[in-house]
């Protein structure tokens, strides 16, 4: 099965001035990750603004992340959907193209039963047997827990071989690795709790801010793996005020205001999400100073 290694990152999508997708920046920046830390692309996740993109835009970014990073790093679709029908086609169509694994999301707004969401992710995996899945858990956005106990039902059909966890809960992540077999990867989906989540048996985190600290988190995780914990906790004190600046408000807001800020033209979030407002903005050009990631104004 596919080792997708320690740092997977949730990749923005880039946009033109007139909000079109910029495949050209997609593809130079999934290549700048791969060098800097990033094992696998996750690629139209929530990160990458999926509500709004089209199934015909997604498509086009996993062809074009794919080939900029061929070699270089793996690449995870995100093809989810809260209609199982969707999700198989979607899943089934990049799966042609030869991506790596697929990102599969709880099924929100309509809030599926623990049965149904079970039942829900077998028919994907069912529908492409070859093609290794990891569930994403993210109850904030979803409304709906994926519960250990139903992950741990999950973590026997073949191909779903991990989960992104992004409840918070680190009471449920234990709960998860106590029910499922080493094998089965659990993924911090939150870039402060990694550290935290590693101690109780994760291997690695879905990370926002990958994009700016790619080869630090990378550093922090083989430094708690190698049993070096003092040095993996200083890395994560010294990166915590960014994690928590690239939450200020709705996730990717901040981290396209700061891309912007480094000078990377990948323009503006799609409505109804918004630009960062001055107090967002001045927060992260303070942080972004201080781990010396723009040169600070003189």
């Amino acid at each position: 099965m596919v080792d997708f290694g320690r740092v997977l990152t949730a990749m923005i999508t880039p946009f033109k001035a007139d909000g079109s997708v910029n495949y050209d920046v997609a593809a130079e920046l999934a290549a700048h990750l791969a060098k800097n830390g990033t094992d696998t692309l996750v690629v139209c996740g929530t990160t990458g603004e999926s509500p709004t993109l089209t199934w015909e835009e997604e498509y086009q970014l996993f062809v074009v992340v794919s080939e900029a990073v061929a070699g270089k790093a793996k690449v995870m679709a995100g093809c989810g959907s809260n209609s199982t029908k969707e999700a198989i086609a979607a899943t089934q169509k990049a799966a042609k193209i030869g991506i790596d694994g697929s990102l599969q999301v709880v099924p929100y707004y309509n809030k599926p039963p623990q049965a149904g969401l079970k039942a829900h992710f077998q028919a994907i995996a069912q529908a492409c047997p070859d093609l290794p899945m990891l569930l994403y858990n993210v109850p904030g956005r979803t409304g709906q827990n994926l519960s250990a106990e139903t992950v741990a039902g999950l973590a026997e059909v073949n191909n779903i071989v991990g989960i992104k966890e992004a409840s918070g809960n680190i009471d449920q992540a234990s709960e998860i690795r106590r029910l499922t077999p080493k094998e089965f990867q659990i993924y911090s989906g939150d870039d402060s709790l990694t550290l935290p989540l590693l101690a109780i048996g994760a291997k690695g985190v879905v990370s926002v801010a990958s994009h700016l600290v790619g080869n630090q988190l990378q550093q922090m995780i083989q430094a708690f793996s190698a049993g070096k914990t003092q040095v993996a906790t200083e890395i994560h004190l010294q990166l915590f005020p960014l994690f928590k600046a690239l939450f200020k408000t709705t996730n990717p807001i901040p981290l396209k205001k700061a891309l912007q800020l480094q000078g990377w033209e990948v323009g503006s979030t799609r409505l109804p999400l918004c630009e960062a407002d001055a107090e967002v903005t001045q927060k992260l050009k303070s942080v972004l100073q201080e781990l010396n990631l723009i040169q600070a104004q003189t």
